[in-house]
């Protein structure tokens, strides 16, 4: 470190809260405020800032305690500001006074440390840890695949063809298949040198119908919301895979199904294939997937999508960027192992890092939508819509809604 620094050196860093700055509460888009977490970032980071002009080349600071009371609020596009003092100097830990405002508000208060260190050092830490890991927090599942009742595995020349399997009910996804899902994917993340490409795709006429609507009535609310989040972490945790995942959407995708191939690295459809997120019809908002749909096909398509809950044909998903192939349905599986043959001729390693590097460079914001999503949705649940929704649809009928 530099000499120079003192007691009473200050830091000061300005923020304006955008979208990835905040949280919605209680799912009500009005309840959207400056984030407790990114507060305490803000003033980090002015302690961060407090530090930089006293160091040497190959030196960074790092936060090792922070204790913080949130005082008052702040909404969307408010103007932050974080301030930090120096308060002790103890060798290369300094702590810091520090404080968050809007305007004349004070936000936020408290005592944050940093240390400073080598950089060369907190590489080579984060290298070792990286050796560690597997596939983010997958808790991968090293053994025999488990047997399944709602999943065909079939693994060939490391290939693995997974089939949605309850063809009766259009392959919809109910409380086992979650459950049988979870398995999966844990099991995956632990074998990316047995399966190194996989094709996910229906069994009969449709790819996904959704989640089981026939089943909700079943689900106590807290079970249904719990069930949301594992469904929304089972898609998320497709982009974890070291696999490269290709939905080959043969039929009707709506909702889940939708969500499934949303999160798919790549997706192919056959020319009769239909999708859409039809929740609102049934009286909710989708439970979670909303950030991988925009990330698809943009902002206006997804409103689209979810507000009027219509589905779209094979071809409009294909001009839109929701899907990027159509071929006819007897070729479907062929188009598949096509490109999954092409893929394993790629080197493994590079491949996998690849996929993660391209997921990672999305931030952190779709990671956490989903309990927003979720929020909304069990709220919806419990309102008479839903109801009058659930009862049209089990009788075959337009839902007549309430209209308030």
């Amino acid at each position: 470190m530099k000499n120079g620094l003192q007691t009473g050196s200050r830091g000061e860093l300005q923020w304006t809260v955008d979208a990835e700055r905040v949280i919605t509460l209680g799912g009500d888009a009005r309840a959207t405020v400056f984030s407790t977490p990114n507060m305490i970032l803000l003033m980090e980071r002015a302690a961060r800032e407090a530090l930089r002009p006293f160091l040497d080349a190959g030196e960074e600071s790092v936060g090792i305690d922070v204790n913080i009371r949130h005082l008052a609020g702040a909404g969307y596009g408010a103007h932050v500001r974080g301030v930090a003092v120096v308060r002790e100097i103890d060798g290369r830990r300094i702590g810091f006074d520090v404080e968050c405002w809007c305007g004349d508000r004070l936000l936020g208060q408290g005592t944050h440390w940093r240390a400073v260190v080598s950089v060369e050092k907190l590489v080579q830490n984060i290298a070792r840890l990286n050796q560690n890991q597997h596939a983010g927090n997958l808790n991968p599942a090293p053994g025999t695949l488990p047997e399944f009742q709602t999943l065909k595995v079939r693994i060939s020349q490391q290939i693995a063809t997974v089939t949605l399997s309850r063809p009766a009910s259009l392959n919809a996804v109910n409380v086992r298949m979650t459950s049988e899902l979870e398995q999966l994917v844990a099991w995956l993340a632990a074998h990316p040198q047995e399966v190194r490409v996989v094709l996910l795709t229906g069994e009969g006429a449709a790819f996904c119908a959704g989640d089981d609507v026939i089943e909700l009535p079943s689900l106590d609310t807290e079970t249904a919301r719990q069930l949301s989040l594992r469904q929304a972490s089972v898609y998320l945790a497709f982009e974890r895979l070291p696999q490269p995942v290709i939905a080959l959407v043969n039929g009707d995708a709506f909702g889940a199904g939708c969500v499934a191939a949303c999160a798919a690295d790549l997706r192919i459809a056959a020319h009769n294939a239909k999708l859409g997120m039809p929740e609102i019809c049934l009286g909710w908002p989708p439970g979670y997937g909303l950030a991988q749909l925009t990330a698809l096909v943009g902002k206006s398509r997804a409103l689209e999508l979810c507000l009027t809950g219509q589905p779209i044909s094979a071809r409009t998903a294909l001009e839109w960027g929701l899907v990027g192939e159509v071929v006819s349905g007897s070729r479907l599986t062929t188009r598949g192992h096509e490109i999954a043959a092409r893929l394993l001729q790629m080197p493994a390693e590079a491949l996998r890092e690849t996929k993660r590097l391209i997921h990672l460079d999305e931030g952190t914001q779709p990671k956490v939508a989903h309990h927003a999503d979720t929020e909304a949705y069990i709220r919806c649940l419990q309102l008479p819509d839903a109801g009058e929704g659930l009862r049209a649809f089990a009788e075959k009928r337009p839902p007549r809604f309430t209209g308030n």
